[in-house]
């Protein structure tokens, strides 16, 4: 890609909120070719508990970046950045491409390319990380070393703390200096719903996807000889069935237990995109609306920016 990096659309937001029929009321607008950004949907055949777009809506819409793996390999955000650069550039001039998915690591790592820690020394880390383990006000102490922290909990807070000290420069600055690497200038539009009405869609997913045949599609790939424990089968619904089909859960709560995963799944994303899209501009968008009404006001508002 010679010149400026081309601007491209980016639909985030929590599992079930709506991301696919916004896309394919959008795709009715504009000729599109989407590149997904989605942990799971990137392995074979795991459609069902993925929610995958059917092979119809890929028949309209061509979507890069589904099917690339088989459940029993790992696959990386250093991997995808490389992968869907090179998926960027194989897009026809006549079509627009527009990066859907939920995977926050994914998406990063392809507009602002891949933060690779600096080095530190690992003695005086494994000391200071037992200092952060246990201190109070872990958060105010990250706030005063890395004007750019905006949250995140705990964890992150002991890692902003812990590069602040040990490399001499803040998190923030260290990630600055990676996003010259980023192949597109992303735009972002993130899609929200109210808690229960994400619930709620949460559930009615849940249990289509278990009257679709849930349950046969983990039975069919471990008959493939994939390992329980396979990367492709580490990720919400597929953890939960491979426990009922190995005889450690049963069947009657498979239901509630996969939905009650799949919130706090949501819920991390959210505040994932909350806190880790600061520092751009974000299109927040109301999905209770209809796709087609949504799909619209993302036409209107490319337009106004001139895109």
């Amino acid at each position: 890609m010679g010149g400026r990096k081309p601007l491209v659309p980016i639909i985030v937001g929590a599992t079930a909120v709506g991301k696919t029929a916004t896309v394919l009321a959008l795709a009715e607008r504009w000729p599109l070719t989407v590149i997904s950004a989605d942990s799971r949907q990137v392995y074979c055949h795991l459609d069902i508990g993925t929610a995958k777009p059917t092979r119809e809506e890929r028949k309209r819409v061509p979507h890069l970046g589904i099917d690339v793996i088989d459940p029993g390999e790992a696959y990386s955000a250093g991997r995808y950045a490389r992968d869907a650069a090179r998926w960027l550039r194989e897009v026809p001039a006549d079509r627009q491409a527009i990066v859907v998915g939920g995977t926050g690591f994914y998406v990063r790592a392809l507009a602002d390319g891949l933060f690779r820690e600096p080095p530190m020394d690992a003695a005086r880390r494994a000391l200071l990380r037992q200092w952060t383990e246990q201190a109070n006000g872990l958060g105010r102490w990250a706030t005063r070393l890395d004007p750019g922290f905006r949250g995140g909990g705990r964890q992150r807070a002991g890692r902003v703390v812990e590069v602040a000290l040990l490399t001499g420069k803040p998190l923030s600055w260290w990630q600055r200096s990676v996003q010259e690497q980023g192949v597109m200038r992303p735009w972002y539009l993130l899609l929200t719903i109210p808690r229960q009405v994400l619930h709620d869609r949460i559930r009615a997913r849940t249990h289509h996807m278990l009257e679709r045949g849930l349950i046969d599609e983990v039975r069919d790939v471990l008959s493939r000889g994939v390992p329980e424990d396979a990367p492709g089968l580490d990720a919400v619904g597929y953890r939960q069935v491979v426990a009922y089909l190995q005889g450690r859960a049963e069947r009657d709560t498979l239901e509630d237990e996969i939905a009650a995963a799949t919130r706090r799944y949501a819920k991390r994303q959210d505040t994932w995109f909350r806190h880790q899209l600061t520092g751009y501009h974000v299109h927040t968008l109301d999905a209770t609306a209809s796709p087609e009404r949504l799909a619209d006001r993302i036409v209107q508002l490319w337009e106004e920016r001139g895109g």
